[in-house]
């Protein structure tokens, strides 16, 4: 479990294009990382599009929005041209990175148990510290999350 204050783990992930992208990428700027249980339910769609939709203006604070689920590249790419994403789309297939941020657990639906993503959103500042960390979010709250973080 990461707490406030602590550094936030590195990591290197194939976006929806299929091109590596690093934590260190984003060095000095401020960071929304989201994890997602997975592209195109309803869930998932709802915390996407509600980012996209404040994405002008927390992306004039300087702040860049990076969105990981275990899905494929290719699936991320579908679902980010279908929703118009303006932001990259992580794959974490053998979930390590969401493993390294506390967002790989135990989940319930419909009675049963199972491993898989927590939704959870993480605030990292410019000097790649966590400033904020929220675990089993709901979908909507990231975008607040965000929209908190660009009022700062």
């Amino acid at each position: 479990m990461l707490n406030e204050g602590d550094v936030a783990p590195a990591f290197t992930l194939l976006d929806d294009t299929g091109t590596k992208v690093a934590l260190s990428d984003f060095a000095g700027k401020k960071v929304v990382l989201y994890f997602y249980p997975r592209a195109d339910t309803p869930g998932c769609t709802k915390q996407a599009c509600a980012l996209r939709d404040i994405h002008p203006d927390i992306r004039e604070k300087d702040i860049e929005v990076i969105g990981v689920s275990p899905d494929p590249p290719e699936k991320l790419a579908r679902f980010r041209a279908r929703h118009n994403l303006p932001f990259p789309l992580l794959s974490d297939p053998e979930h390590k990175v969401a493993e390294a941020y506390g967002a790989w657990g135990e989940r319930k639906l419909y009675g049963r148990s199972f491993l898989g993503i927590l939704r959870t959103h993480v605030a990292i500042d410019a000097s790649g510290k966590i400033v904020r960390y929220d675990l089993k979010v709901k979908p909507a709250s990231t975008a607040e999350m965000a929209a908190e973080l660009a009022g700062s």
